[in-house]
């Protein structure tokens, strides 16, 4: 089992590296904080010229057919950048459930225009403040309807489809609905994360879509997925945190001293490293498990969430806390990083949810007493 990146994907992560140090910087993003823009739409267009979009979605739909761990890659690159583009929603998310739920004719009339980067997608699955997941939604479709209300919705605001957990007959399934139809009113939210909208979908007999593929165990396979990408995504910030504060600490003379001269501050990184380290290990074994549909995939996108969100937790926080006072402030980086770590950790649930999941997923097998 390898652990580490092939030579393209080295390359990939590269390229996009240094695309977003161009069209990503903190003061780009304070830019489109100061104008209130709910995303970074120029950057979109740029990522969509490289082909980024399509990245793991089939060709025959107009993708590039490349693995998760291609997807994870990006993912980990524009968390590393606080990037304030919709990926996550659209290809890492939406786009992947019509993958593994849709059916052809779906897949072949809206694949190729998220790969294209044409449309924009979100997932609706949370409703309000409980920990929502398609079993328990409140939602319903019937007679190709949808109805129901799903809060709060990352990018809802930017997106023309949505993918919405739901019951249909009872059961637990996902159906597609075109945002720019009848019956449906999107509501902006007020967001901690000021660089990844919310909003709120009230949806009251849309036209919709649904996704043949209802199959419970597809279903949790699906948010085990989901689960990967969004560790990498956040490896990817925790990793950005860990740098700057790094950074900071080597420039920064207290007593005529670098702040890094001091042994406090040693350990705080060297822990830092450790547990960005061990949330990347975890999240590549996670990857591995996705790709190959092992057994494993479960526990293994459990524990990759979770320690992915202690990871990138732990980083934020000291991250300002190695910057002082300005770490504080809205001039310093270290607020975008904070208001992104707090969205992540909750996303698709926090770590009860995922301690539980993992708890679940370890074989109930007794070991033996050793003499």
């Amino acid at each position: 089992m390898n652990f580490d990146l092939s030579d393209e994907q080295k390359m990939l992560a590269e390229q996009i590296r240094r695309l977003l140090a161009e069209h990503s910087s903190p003061d780009r993003l304070r830019a489109l904080i100061d104008a209130k823009a709910a995303w970074d739409e120029p950057l979109w267009r740029e990522l969509a010229e490289m082909g980024v979009m399509g990245a793991a979605i089939p060709e025959e739909y107009g993708g590039l057919g490349l693995s998760h761990l291609d997807l994870a890659v990006v993912a980990h690159e524009l968390g590393r950048a606080n990037a304030a583009v919709p990926f996550a929603s659209s290809i890492g998310y939406a786009a992947e459930a019509l993958r593994a739920l849709g059916g052809e004719t779906q897949r072949g009339e809206w694949l190729p225009q998220l790969a294209s980067g044409e449309l924009v997608a979100a997932i609706a699955h949370a409703e309000g403040s409980s920990d929502i997941w398609s079993s328990q939604s409140s939602a319903t479709f019937a007679d190709g309807k949808l109805n129901g209300t799903k809060w709060p919705v990352a990018d809802l605001v930017i997106a023309d489809i949505a993918i919405v957990a739901c019951q249909a007959e009872g059961l637990p399934a996902f159906a597609l609905v075109d945002l720019r139809g009848s019956g449906v009113t999107r509501e902006a939210l007020e967001s901690f994360d000021t660089l990844r909208s919310h909003g709120r979908l009230i949806l009251d007999g849309a036209p919709a879509q649904l996704l043949p593929v209802n199959d419970p165990v597809e279903l949790q396979k699906l948010l085990d997925r989901f689960a990967v990408f969004t560790a990498f995504e956040q490896i990817g910030g925790a990793e950005a945190c860990l740098y700057m504060a790094r950074d900071f600490a080597m420039e920064r003379r207290i007593f005529a001293r670098p702040l890094a001269a001091y042994q406090a501050i040693k350990h705080k990184l060297a822990d830092l490293f450790i547990l960005v380290e061990l949330a990347r290990a975890s999240a590549y074994f996670a990857a591995w498990a996705a790709i190959n549909d092992a057994p494993e995939l479960r526990s293994a996108a459990a524990a990759a969430r979770l320690a992915a969100i202690d990871a990138f937790e732990q980083s934020a926080r000291d991250n300002i806390q190695v910057h002082g006072g300005i770490g504080y402030t809205y001039e310093a980086n270290c607020h975008f990083y904070y208001r992104r770590e707090r969205l992540l950790a909750m996303l698709l649930g926090g770590r009860a949810r995922w301690s539980k999941r993992l708890l679940n997923a370890i074989p109930d097998t007794p070991r033996p007493i050793a003499a």
